[in-house]
């Protein structure tokens, strides 16, 4: 059986760690956050609101043609928007990914979120996941929800959903780690640009069986929102 400590431990680790030395986004400035190193990406062009160091899963099945397609992501959304001039900053995304790569299976995504909303967990923005375009009624598009969480539970217009408008392959020099995305909100007040970096994992293998079930690829990242209007 899978133990609270350990599952504080291994969702909480850089957030708590990071945190302790700084204020938390309610008490500093955000609107002129700058992304670091856009490698390529259009740079923002609102004021900054949220930055969040995502822990979850990318979401595959195989095609009949024997590769994976993404049909999803799950993934923890906490706040490291104060942390932007701490020393961990840089470091947080491998600090989390080691300890979610060594965690065992029994460990999902699903529970972790679970078990941090049991205890209301002030670092906490909100989840990531994909819902089917509101505007078309098809496909898919990603969606940021911070409406039952943080300094803005309760609010009903604390959302993005998404679309890509561009992407470049992760600049960490490994095959296994997602792009990077500059995506471009279609609904919600939460952001109006949304960009994706920093990635850590959540690339599936090259090729797959067409009978093969489907696959979830751990994976962290760093999502950053420009252009709140809440």
């Amino acid at each position: 059986m899978v133990s609270i400590t350990t599952l504080v431990s291994l969702a909480l680790t850089a957030p708590l760690m990071a945190s302790a030395l700084v204020m938390k986004r309610a008490e500093c400035n955000v609107n002129n956050l700058a992304i670091p190193n856009l490698a390529g990406l259009p740079a923002p062009t609102a004021k900054g609101a949220f930055v969040g160091i995502a822990l979850g899963t990318q979401n595959y099945t195989c095609t009949s043609a024997g590769v994976y397609t993404n049909v999803g992501a799950l993934a923890e959304l906490f706040d490291i928007s104060c942390l932007t001039k701490s020393p961990f900053f840089e470091a947080l995304p491998d600090i989390l990914d080691a300890a979610w790569q060594a965690a065992p299976p029994s460990i999902t995504a699903p529970k972790i979120i679970q078990f941090l909303h049991s205890i209301s967990s002030p670092e906490i923005l909100g989840q990531h996941y994909y819902v089917t375009n509101p505007i078309t009624g098809s496909g898919i598009n990603p969606k940021w929800d911070f409406t039952s969480q943080g300094a803005t539970a309760g609010n009903k217009d604390a959302f993005v959903v998404a679309a890509k408008t561009a992407g470049i392959a992760a600049p960490t020099g490994t095959a296994n780690d997602v792009d990077w995305v500059f995506l471009s909100a279609i609904q919600g007040k939460l952001a109006s640009q949304v960009y994706r970096t920093d990635t850590r994992g959540g690339q599936p293998p090259a090729t797959c069986d067409p009978a093969s079930d489907p696959i979830v690829v751990k994976y962290v990242a760093k999502y950053w929102g420009f252009g709140s209007t809440l």
